[in-house]
Parts: C-alpha cells; sequence; structure tokens
C-alpha cells in the first residue's frame, strides 16, 4: 500500500511540474475594468400603448376583435353605428331624387324656349329666366349631393381603425355599448416591446444609454444567457425612480407587465477574470495552475467571485485573491 501511494504522489509531482502537453490552453491574466453589477427587477412593456377611438357618437354594432389579438395598422376593429345618419341619408336620398326631377324639368324647358327664341316666337328675356332656373335647379343638387357625401363620410367614420401594428391589451366595450365621440374602443400595445428599468435614483449618474444588461434567458423561455442595451434614459424621475427602456433581443410580444430580472451597471472597478474552466475545485478548496517556465507548472488556490459572464467570455468568473497580473494559466 505504501508503495502504491509512493507511485501516485510520483505522477502527481510530474503531472504539476513537468512539461505541458502540446497546444494546452493558456490563458494570461490582466486586470480588467468592469461594471460593478446590480441587479434589479424590469417589466416588459411596450413602447407605447396607443388606444383605438371612435371617431363618431354611437352604438357598437360589431366587434371585431378580443384581448391578446394580434392586429395590423388599418384593421377593422369594430363598427359603431348612429340611426341618425341613417336616416339623414334616406332624408338626402329622397331630396336629391327630387332635385334631379327638377333639374330635368328645367333643361327641357331651357331646351323648348330656346328653340322658340332662335325662331323669334318668344323674346330673349324669357330665354335668360329659364337658364338662370336651370342653373338654380343643377346647383341644388350639387348642394344635396355634398351633404349626403358629409353624411356618407360619418357613416365611414363608424368604423374604427387600428392606428398601429401591434397586440390588443385591453377591449373595453361590447356590443351594444354607447360611446361618445373619442372614446377608445380597445387599447394597443405597439409590437416594438422594451424591457422597462426603474431603479432608485442613487444610480442615475451611472445609467446612460449605450450601458449593457444581461438577463437569464429562461425568463424569457430561451436558454444560457441574454444580453441587451439600454436604449433610453427618461429625463423624469418616477417616485424616487430612475425609468429606463432597454432593447433585448427575442424578447417575446405576448405578455406584458411580466417582471424579470436583470444586471445593469451600478459603477466601474478592476477585477481579474478567468474562464471558468480553468479553475478546479478540490476538498473544497479552488485552484488554478499557473505556468512559471516551460518546465515548471504550479497548482495556486485562489477565492472564487461571482459569475460575470460578458458577450466575450461567456463563462466569465472573477477572482478575488491568489493571481496577480500577467500570470499565465493553464487547463487543469
Amino acid at each position: 500500500m505504501r508503495v502504491s501511494v509512493l507511485a501516485l504522489s510520483c505522477v502527481g509531482m510530474i503531472a504539476a511540474f513537468g512539461p505541458s502537453a502540446r497546444g494546452a490552453d493558456i490563458f494570461i491574466v490582466e486586470l480588467v475594468v468592469i461594471s460593478d453589477e446590480k441587479a434589479v427587477f424590469a417589466t416588459v412593456e411596450s413602447a407605447r400603448i396607443v388606444p383605438a377611438r371612435a371617431r363618431i357618437g354611437g352604438t357598437v354594432a360589431e366587434l371585431a376583435v378580443k384581448d391578446g389579438d394580434q392586429v395590423v395598422l388599418g384593421q377593422i376593429l369594430a363598427t359603431v353605428g348612429d340611426e341618425k345618419l341613417v336616416l339623414q341619408l334616406k332624408s338626402l336620398d329622397a331630396q336629391i331624387a327630387g332635385l334631379d326631377a327638377q333639374v330635368a324639368q328645367a333643361q327641357t324647358d331651357f331646351t323648348r324656349i330656346e328653340g322658340l327664341v332662335e325662331r323669334g316666337t318668344l323674346p330673349r328675356i324669357r330665354l335668360d329666366e329659364v337658364r338662370t332656373t336651370l342653373n338654380v335647379a343643377q346647383n341644388a343638387h350639387r348642394s344635396r349631393v355634398a351633404e349626403r357625401s358629409v353624411v356618407q363620410q360619418q357613416l365611414s367614420e363608424g368604423q374604427v381603425l387600428a392606428p398601429t401594428d401591434g397586440r390588443v391589451l385591453k377591449v373595453p366595450v361590447t356590443v351594444g355599448t354607447v360611446l361618445l365621440p373619442g372614446e377608445p374602443v380597445a387599447t394597443i400595445a405597439e409590437g416594438n416591446f422594451v424591457l422597462r428599468l426603474r431603479v432608485p435614483e442613487r444610480h442615475a449618474r451611472f445609467l446612460k444609454a449605450g450601458d449593457p444588461i444581461r438577463l437569464d434567458g429562461k425568463d424569457i423561455g430561451q436558454s444560457g444567457l441574454r444580453f441587451g442595451t439600454i436604449r433610453l434614459v427618461y429625463p423624469q424621475l418616477e417616485d424616487g425612480r430612475v425609468v429606463a427602456d432597454a432593447a433585448v433581443e427575442g424578447l417575446g410580444d405576448y405578455f406584458v407587465g411580466e417582471r424579470i430580472r436583470v444586471w445593469i451597471s451600478g459603477g466601474e472597478r478592476s477585477a481579474f477574470i478567468i474562464p471558468t474552466r480553468f479553475v478546479t475545485t478540490r476538498f473544497g478548496v479552488d485552484y488554478v495552475r499557473i505556468r512559471k517556465d516551460e518546465r515548471t507548472v504550479v497548482d495556486v488556490p485562489v477565492q472564487r467571485g461571482r459569475d460575470l459572464p460578458s458577450p466575450d467570455m461567456p463563462d466569465g468568473l472573477e477572482i478575488l485573491s491568489g493571481l496577480t497580473i500577467g500570470d499565465r494559466l493553464e487547463q487543469l
């Protein structure tokens, strides 16, 4: 048994201090400036929430959408009807029909009298009178047609159209609901969804547009880590908090108001960041292997910090102590 233990010890010394294998993975330790991250909660929200409003007053005759539906710009959401407009339209149709008859009769009279005037049977003043009567009838006809167009336009405005592409968040009316002009028929969240952060105002001087953020992909139904960028910091504080919008790819477009934990920058500091694969744990102690020269490597205990992944180093790990600048790490 002693011989076996001694043999194993010798093998361990050779592995620890012998030459490294060809093509060994080497990482040179550097002191880098990192963001001092803080965990905060953000909500999934639309960049803009737009109401679809009724342009005329009346009763909801038809409702074409419900909560959660996806809509496109110009899509008909509901139809608002007003019986008074229909009655006005019928009245104008009857008036136009009567004016059509008057115009036809005035045109006939004008043609007949024009012929009699040319043959000298009637004086020319009679022709001027019937010409005036024809012009009055034609102008009255045009006026009623224009009034009918106005009423017809009001009827067409009873169609409530989607003001933007997006998802219907809420429909506060039903068929038969009486509406006034300008009342909302549906609330639509624009398709451009963002993460809206609300952080304490003491972080206001650290938060700016262009700063990176990160979040766990499983919080948005994906795998791995996801990174985003703060695109807008609002200048007005709300209840002592700074409000900012962050863009994240693959955020989704259904649930609005969902809370997600994200990490943001709360300042900057210097730290040693290495890939996690260079650290191994034995009997509760973390070690890294440092190459001193071509023939000497040493296993050094280190104090592990927290994980600090980034797009360039997805398995980044902070080392609090045990390393110096320029150390050459080999994978254990």
